[in-house]
């Protein structure tokens, strides 16, 4: 059977339900519209949302990584996340903190630190939600709980996470971060906040405050979506007060690329070779930053 046709506008309303109004019932409303029946709109609201039944691109029992579900502390209490070391490893290994999009710690997120543990680094993907709860496995809940998490929280939570990795068995004490969606605004906002952060990767991304990049210690390497303009809309004020404040930042912007382009659980969204591009630069990036 034929992909139903996806349209611009049908990714657009469902950035604007994801990320801004949270009501599933006004968007699927909306796409009933765009798609021209309630039938048809069933069939494409799927392919935009990700699937968590998409196959790991590491496997959860890969004999080259060990991964495990810890607590370490956070700023006010216990956070949950998963920690994940290469299986073979010869020396202390540059630590990364993998932060998740606003579903919480999925089983995307565990794939992708997986990913990074197989680049020769311990990955750790905490769950920002540990305060509410941990993340839940209904999806639409797990958003509803973003709103209910003040953005301090996250920050402190996330500050603590670098204090975590900075003295963990088998770290050298280097760390980085790596974000999306809004695990990327977060990053953002540690390279703010956390004076010993050693890199920052943004994947579509808020933007700090202009007046706050003056803070910011940590190398920048910044991946937006062609076809995103709301995170665009704060690319050219954030490059200006780099720029101005003599910060180590590369930015890539994907021509064509959708908001989410990594997320390969999300057929109608992800974007196989600005996906790869993106990861290739991001590991070279860790590498050179992480190393000992």
């Amino acid at each position: 059977m034929n992909r139903p046709a996806i349209t611009q506008a049908m990714i657009d309303a469902y950035d604007e339900y994801t990320h801004l109004t949270l009501d599933r019932r006004a968007f699927m409303d909306k796409l009933t519209r765009l798609a021209g029946s309630g039938a048809a709109a069933a069939a494409i609201a799927p392919l935009l949302a990700a699937n968590s039944a998409q196959a790991a691109i590491v496997a959860e029992d890969d004999a080259r990584v060990k991964g495990e579900d810890i607590t370490f502390p956070g700023s006010r209490g216990e956070m949950k996340g998963y920690l994940v070391r290469p299986a073979e490893a010869s020396g202390k290994l540059g630590t990364v903190i993998v932060i998740h999009e606003n579903r919480g710690l999925n089983p995307h997120i565990r794939d992708v630190a997986r990913r990074v543990a197989l680049e020769g680094f311990i990955a750790l993907a905490p769950d920002f939600l540990s305060p509410l709860g941990g993340t839940p496995s209904d999806e639409d809940k797990a958003r509803e709980m973003f709103s209910q998490l003040a953005p301090e929280q996250a920050i402190a939570d996330g500050v603590a996470t670098v204090s975590y990795l900075k003295t963990l068995d088998g770290g050298n004490g280097k760390v980085g971060a790596i974000g999306f969606c809004w695990g990327g605004g977060l990053v953002n906002d540690l390279a703010v906040n956390a004076p010993d952060l050693n890199a920052a990767v943004a994947y579509y991304g808020r933007q700090p405050k202009s007046e706050d990049v003056a803070k910011i210690k940590a190398p920048l390497l910044l991946h937006y979506a062609g076809k995103d303009e709301r995170i665009n809309a704060g690319i050219d004020a954030y490059k200006a007060a780099l720029q101005s404040g003599g910060k180590e930042y590369a930015v890539h912007v994907y021509d064509g690329a959708q908001h989410a382009f990594n997320n390969d659980t999300s057929a109608a969204r992800y974007d196989k070779a600005a996906a790869d591009l993106a990861w290739q630069r991001t590991v070279a990036f860790l590498k050179e930053k992480l190393s000992s």
